[in-house]
């Protein structure tokens, strides 16, 4: 595990630390989703669709200077939220880093226990397809 890494998800594990209750921790979530770079309307096509998600979200990726950055969508705020904690850990890597890369912070925050089923499947979706993209660049 590279010290980036850790430095990423030790991040998010400890700012989740500082909120006392799951209302504080989904509104920090929910905040962070409204500071995601919004997305051009021409990329929010059905080919960027990604599937497994009850809520709409748009995946789009470039490859560039050896590293993946990811840019992503969604219509529902709690989503948009995920998908920036995501990011921080994903975007603007090197592909062999995303496939070695587990999402560990989702648990040691308690996240995982913390979201419906369906937002739980489709967060895992997301990481699936993030991973899937980083492999057809090895």
């Amino acid at each position: 595990m590279t010290e980036e890494l850790m430095d990423n998800q030790t991040e998010i594990i400890e700012t989740f630390d500082m909120f006392d209750d799951w209302m504080e921790k989904y509104q920090y979530i929910i905040d962070l989703g409204k500071q995601l770079p919004p997305m051009d309307e021409s990329l929010k096509t059905d080919d960027n669709l990604l599937a497994g998600c009850q809520s709409q979200v748009w995946l789009v990726h470039e490859y560039k200077d050896g590293q993946l950055h990811f840019q992503a969508n969604s219509d529902a705020a709690i989503v948009s939220g995920l998908i920036a904690l995501v990011l921080t850990i994903y975007s603007d890597q090197t592909p062999q880093y995303i496939i070695d890369t587990d999402p560990d912070f989702i648990e040691t925050i308690g996240l995982s226990s913390h979201l419906s089923s369906t937002r739980s499947n489709g967060l895992n979706a997301m990481i699936e397809k993030i991973q899937h993209t980083a492999k057809g660049y090895i």
